[in-house]
């Protein structure tokens, strides 16, 4: 990296670099515009990310703000009044100048390493096939050792088996365990440690080692490939021909490429996995459906038996739930089994229809009834002769209306808006919302009379968070769906994916889940969609922040979920808020 004036390199050799005034740093700069500690430099066995480090500092990236993100080569952070360019191309210089802590840079090999690392990980998204990664992984890490041979092995029910094996040439040898050492294998395995031998034949540790002997090992390492606290299997290289080949600097540099070997193996599990994935999902969406719902748990196991008794029978249904639960499924699965299966089930939202216009929705309207109606037009109850009507967010209706509507219901005849003739339908009437229609009685928003005729039997849909592994499920149900429409490569979730999906609340229930997973999708480059995929990765542990902004970022945080639940509809999420509608578009203005 290099500020303005002369150029000045600063090496960046260590997992995570802080960037700051005060002298704690790795890098500091007397600049008075930068905070104490400002920014970190990440970087994570594949990429170099940076972060803000103290809320409120600013940082540019290439003349944008931003709090975090990836670093190509050539980019330009702004970080206070220092300007520093990122490159992964310039080697060290012979004796550059040390860092604000005095520490040494790297040696000129290792920095050519991590250079190769960078570019490998450049070109991880042109190599789409696990077993090609891995073969290029090695030999990347043959070049940079020195080595002559090396092996990724994978342990399936604790006995090694060798995944990708390449020679200096970089060609594939026989994958055959016999080629490695079972004692120093056997060691690192129980040791979870990486492991240097220098000369194999003369180390009192494996004198005894018949596998050593035999092999005539001279220089060996060997690294445990270990994701999130699972011991996957191992990465191991070798030269016969050199003792002492490798030291404590090797193998630091050989633990990280181990660390990109952990994910590579563990993307390889999963993909194996996911290609009888598909057999064993179709079994379990067989067992766990039911009609077009998915999911088993015991809640909703509940809601079903409720739903294939009050199906077969000629009354009506308030089906009540959060937002985004599915009412609209389990209204249309009432329809489907009930004997007006064949019949039209008609839908109509009484929250997005305005006022003024809800009546001639509801009951039609003829030529010339008011402004506009150039054609005499039937309704949604005309619509649903026969069939069943679904009154979705029957709690919106109009006061006003709700009169005319228990009216119909009881008489079972509607008049068109602008005629007097009154038409007589045979219809079955489901409705839902996510209010509280008790509560909306007492305030006098909902005529108790008309709670009465809707609410025969009522249903009420345990929210996402509730329903134990179907989150899981239902995540893998939209993927599998979703994915070939799009065209997209995408074949999985990533561990730390299923268990960000897990633990989220998912305010949206169903609905966010699903626009979550269309959203990661699209814009997925990668074989397996991750947590960051999903807008759930998490944030900083330990951030303590200022409860003015605390409360901001969380009243932001608040009216974006809402937005979300309410499909981006502003007034209704103003109402649901009980706030004005300016308050909404303010905070989107300061967000955007």
């Amino acid at each position: 990296m290099q500020e303005h004036g002369p150029p000045k390199v600063y090496p960046i050799y260590k997992k995570i670099t802080s960037i700051g005034r005060s002298h704690s740093n790795d890098l500091t700069f007397p600049e008075r515009s930068l905070e104490d500690f400002q920014a970190q430099i990440v970087f994570d066995g594949r990429d170099f990310q940076f972060r803000e480090a103290t809320k409120g500092g600013v940082i540019l990236l290439n003349g944008k703000k931003k709090r975090r993100g990836r670093l190509q080569h050539g980019d330009r952070l702004g970080i206070g009044g220092v300007e520093l360019v990122f490159s992964i191309f310039e080697d060290a210089p012979a004796t550059p100048p040390a860092t604000a802590t005095g520490t040494a840079p790297r040696k000129s090999d290792e920095v050519a390493g991590m250079v190769k690392l960078s570019e490998f990980n450049s070109r991880l998204m042109e190599i789409r096939s696990i077993p090609d990664q891995m073969k290029e992984l090695l030999d990347l890490v043959i070049d940079v050792s020195h080595a002559k041979k090396g092996f990724i092995i994978l342990l399936t029910d604790g006995q090694p088996r060798i995944a990708a094996a390449r020679n200096v040439e970089h060609r594939d040898l026989p994958a055959d365990v016999h080629q490695l050492s079972d004692s120093i294998l056997q060691r690192v395995i129980e040791q979870r440690k990486p492991l240097i031998v220098s000369d194999a034949g003369a180390d009192t540790m494996f004198q005894g080692s018949a596998s050593v002997m035999n092999l005539k090992l001279s220089s060996v390492m060997c690294a445990p490939l270990i994701y999130r606290g699972e011991l996957l299997g191992l990465i191991y290289v070798g030269n016969d021909s050199v003792v002492s080949l490798f030291d404590d600097t090797s193998l630091e540099l050989f633990s990280v490429f181990a660390g990109q070997g952990s994910l590579l193996l563990q993307n390889a599990l999963m993909l194996n996995e996911l290609s009888t994935d598909r057999d064993r999902m179709a079994r379990e969406l067989e067992h766990n459906r039911f009609g077009d719902i998915i999911g088993s748990c015991d809640a909703l196991t509940k809601v079903f038996h409720t739903v294939e008794k009050v199906a077969t029978a000629e009354v009506s249904v308030l089906i009540t739930g959060e937002t985004g639960t599915g009412k609209e499924l389990f209204a249309r699965e009432i329809h489907r089994r009930s004997p007006r299966g064949g019949g039209p089930f008609i839908v109509i939202n009484c929250g997005a229809i305005p006022e003024n216009l809800m009546e001639s929705e509801l009951f039609g309207h003829v030529r010339g009834a008011f402004t506009g109606a150039v054609t005499t037009r039937a309704g949604k109850f005309q619509l649903a002769h026969r069939g069943t009507l679904f009154l979705d967010e029957i709690g919106e209706m109009p006061l006003g209306l709700q009169a005319k509507l228990l009216r119909a219901l009881q008489e079972r005849v509607v008049s068109k808006v602008g005629d007097a003739k009154p038409e007589p339908v045979d219809i079955r009437v489901i409705a839902a919302t996510h209010r509280d229609l008790l509560d909306d009685i007492k305030e006098g928003r909902f005529r108790e009379d008309l709670f009465y005729r809707l609410n025969v039997v009522g249903l009420h849909l345990p929210p996402l968070r509730e329903r134990d592994d179907d989150v899981v499920t239902i995540a893998k149900y939209v993927l599998r769906k979703y994915a070939p429409e799009a065209g997209s490569q995408v074949r999985g979730f990533t561990p730390r994916a299923i268990e960000a999906i897990k633990v989220y609340a998912w305010p949206g229930n169903i609905r966010q889940l699903e626009n979550r997973i269309k959203k990661a999708v699209v814009l997925c480059d990668k074989s397996l969609i991750g947590a960051e995929d999903l807008d759930l990765e998490e944030e900083t542990p330990g951030e303590t922040l200022p409860l003015s902004i605390a409360r901001e970022e969380f009243t932001k945080s608040y009216i974006a979920q809402a937005l979300e639940r309410n499909g981006g509809n502003r007034a209704k999420t103003a109402r649901d808020l009980g706030v004005d509608p300016r308050t909404i578009f303010r905070y989107l203005e300061r967000d955007g």
